[in-house]
């Protein structure tokens, strides 16, 4: 192979369109282009099985947009980009920036261990972290300043498809089976078109369960199968409340991603300091109900039943599940953001850890810490006719409309359980323990 070859490393960038890295690959190897992804162990062996099988479904899609020639191979980076890039004879690596704390490090030793050099253009938001800094400068730890200053800044307008590539083949692994349907550029691109259509309703509907009316867009942007620039450009020709609420959700996706870049250890520690002294109880059996959707409060059990089965959990009953998980059963945000790390199928760090942190009140910009949300209220007023419980939790479709919200008024219903907690005791607890470390 001759030595203008070049390597494309994919990681969350899995698209051939809009990727500027991919232009620079192409324009170092004259065009002709190796495109890689590893398997890493450290980040497939702590994904649950929701996660790997769209991940996998994603590479085939890629890999078919190449004429099968996506090499895959499984190892740790560290080793296996080197080993390729001498294989290839290539002279330069190219990936899209990662600002996660494990993918700045693992590509400081990647960049050590090549002999070319790794060329890094891009990443994963429309503007990537550290761009946007206060007057200090230093990162924004309330979003509304954070998203002035963001829409202030821009972003470049969405790139091109690389218009001749070769695409080099080498030895890889073969891809596990996939059963998830929907996955790749092709098809994130086709949902968000039709999307687009019903996006002046998301301001209005967009805290619904039962409508089912969000965009489901977060798996193909953890993938990067569309990128976030190209959805700010078709979001930018509708004028509506419903474009503009949505908008303000990718700056808060790109506002989390700032935040744990400049504060790595916000992954699983408190970006207020105060809240180390907080007591919280040792996950026991409680926090198993609560996992396996069990805690007696239908509106709770129905989004972890989601998440269980589907790997996806409606936003507000995010909300909704991690108050009660914090300030109900008085566990430790870390455990929950663990549980939802292995089993969504998104997964994506920053905006899982730093959400987490919202509710728990001890992140940039948080929910006040007595803003507990009320497990029945929250269902009576956004599942408002109970549909979306008895999607979830089959075992009350015998009760109609909202009394699927309080079973226990109507005697119970055989085989589910009993509330395990008083929420209103449990709420006085949490605001005492607060108190102690104000």
């Amino acid at each position: 192979m001759r030595n203008e070859t070049a390597v494309m490393w994919f990681r969350r960038d899995l698209r051939l369109a809009d990727n500027p890295a991919l232009l620079d690959a192409c324009a170092a190897g004259d065009g002709r282009v190796v495109g890689v992804f590893v398997l890493d162990p450290l980040l497939w062996d702590r994904s649950g099985d929701q996660r790997r099988d769209h991940l996998t479904a994603s590479l085939r899609s890629l890999s078919e947009s190449m004429g099968g020639r996506l090499v895959v191979r499984r190892g740790d980076p560290v080793r296996v980009i080197p080993e390729l890039a001498d294989e290839v004879g290539a002279a330069s690596v190219h990936v899209s920036a990662d600002y996660g704390p494990y993918g700045q490090q693992r590509d400081q030793e990647v960049e050590g261990a090549l002999k070319c050099p790794l060329v890094a253009t891009g990443s994963a938001y429309a503007v990537a972290p550290g761009r946007v800094l206060n007057q200090q400068g230093s990162s924004y730890q309330v979003f509304t300043p954070y998203f002035r200053a963001w829409l202030e800044h821009g972003w470049r307008k969405p790139a091109d498809a690389p218009s001749d590539v070769t695409w080099v083949k080498a030895d890889g692994s073969d891809l596990p089976d996939a059963t998830a349907t929907g996955a790749g550029e092709q098809a994130a691109r086709e949902h968000w078109h039709d999307y687009l259509e019903e996006v002046g309703g998301y301001d209005d509907e967009r805290n619904r369960p039962d409508l089912d009316s969000t965009s489901r867009m977060s798996v193909p942007l953890k993938y990067g199968e569309i990128h976030p620039r190209t959805m700010l450009a078709d979001l930018a020709r509708k004028r509506s409340a419903g474009a503009e609420a949505y908008r303000r959700e990718l700056a808060w996706r790109e506002f989390c991603a700032d935040l744990l870049a400049r504060y790595p250890q916000a992954a699983w520690k408190p970006l207020r300091p105060e809240f180390e002294r907080m007591v919280y109880d040792d996950p026991g059996d409680a926090f198993e109900a609560w996992c396996a959707g069990r805690t007696g409060f239908p509106y709770i059990d129905a989004g972890m039943r989601q998440l269980a089965e589907s790997g996806f959990m409606h936003n507000r009953v995010r909300m909704a599940v991690a108050s009660f998980l914090v300030k109900d059963l008085h566990v430790h945000w870390k455990f929950g953001a663990r549980w939802f790390m292995r089993r969504l199928r998104d997964g994506d760090l920053a905006s899982n850890s730093l959400n987490w942190q919202w509710v728990a009140g001890c992140g940039a910009d948080p929910a006040p810490y007595f803003r507990i949300f009320n497990p029945v209220g929250q269902g009576l007023k956004f599942d408002p006719d109970g549909e979306y419980v008895r999607r979830w939790v089959p075992e009350l479709r015998q009760l109609e409309g909202k009394a699927v919200h309080e079973p226990w008024k109507y005697g119970g219903v055989e085989g589910y359980p009993e509330p395990i907690v008083d929420h209103a005791e449990a709420r006085r607890e949490a605001l005492r323990r607060y108190e102690a470390i104000r």
